[in-house]
């Protein structure tokens, strides 16, 4: 198992709890009157609360997503996260969609341990024709000092469709043989959407060795499924309000999740 991916958690098969962000400045939804900094403290008080391995920064509310995002946006991300360093308890990572290098930047400069992104491929998107470099991204995070900060690589984006002709596994297979990622993520076709099963399962048969995660759609209903096969997982719509991902996240659904989540481990 990739020795950064055990650092980054020091557990096995993490859950990692969203804190996805309100919506930042040079986003269309920035709303100024909008407390960013308690917002966010409530929804990692809710996760560190629960229990959850580690939690992860996000601008899920940025819409409509950019490759590249607005200077200020990142700002304030790091801005938020300073203002929260003291209170984290368990290892956070950060994720600034959809722009690679901006991910590497805020995570080197807060001092995550995980930043999360697609980093290879081509794909045709909501935001046009994508063909991110995971070259750039890993010298960038090494050029700041921060080579043991933990790249997780979404090899099945959101809200895209690649134009590789090779299968899932293959393209998985490729990306940790040309990239080497820390792990590789799995997803289904938007936020809180599961990945299917058979995706998860054709890409650990093929990558014994790698961390392989499933990043969208696991519910309090699914975990025990999913961690059978996978070697963690990322939640956040599942942990909200209602299970609406536009929602703060509920205490009691991120405790039960968790309770759930620790019964199985026994």
């Amino acid at each position: 198992m990739n020795t950064l991916f055990q650092a980054a958690f020091g557990t096995s098969k993490p859950v990692i709890g969203m804190v996805h962000l309100c919506a930042l400045p040079g986003a269309p939804l920035f709303d100024p009157d909008v407390d960013l900094v308690a917002a966010a403290r409530a929804d990692l008080d809710a996760l560190q609360g629960a229990g959850f391995d580690a939690v992860m920064f996000g601008n899920e509310n940025d819409r409509p997503y950019e490759f590249q995002v607005d200077p200020a946006s990142s700002a304030m991300m790091a801005y938020v996260i300073g203002q929260l360093r003291g209170e984290i308890t368990v290892p956070f990572g950060v994720n600034m969609l959809w722009d690679r290098m901006a991910s590497v930047a805020v995570g080197a400069t807060t001092g995550a341990g995980f930043i999360r992104e697609i980093f290879t491929g081509t794909y045709a998107s909501d935001m046009g024709l994508w063909s991110p470099d995971a070259s750039k991204a890993m010298r960038y995070r090494d050029r700041l000092g921060r080579s043991d900060m933990a790249m997780l690589f979404n090899v099945s984006a959101e809200f895209v469709h690649s134009l590789d002709a090779r299968s899932l596994p293959d393209r998985a297979r490729s990306a940790v043989f040309s990239s080497i990622p820390d792990a590789v993520l799995v997803s289904g076709q938007i936020t809180g959407e599961a990945a299917a099963m058979s995706d998860l399962e054709a890409v650990k048969a093929v990558l014994p060795d790698t961390p392989v995660m499933t990043n969208t759609g696991v519910k309090h209903e699914t975990f025990a499924d999913v961690l059978r096969v996978a070697d963690g997982c990322i939640v956040g719509s599942s942990l909200k309000v209602d299970g609406d991902t536009w929602q703060a996240v509920d205490p009691d659904r991120a405790r039960d999740f968790m309770d759930r989540v620790k019964a199985a481990r026994g």
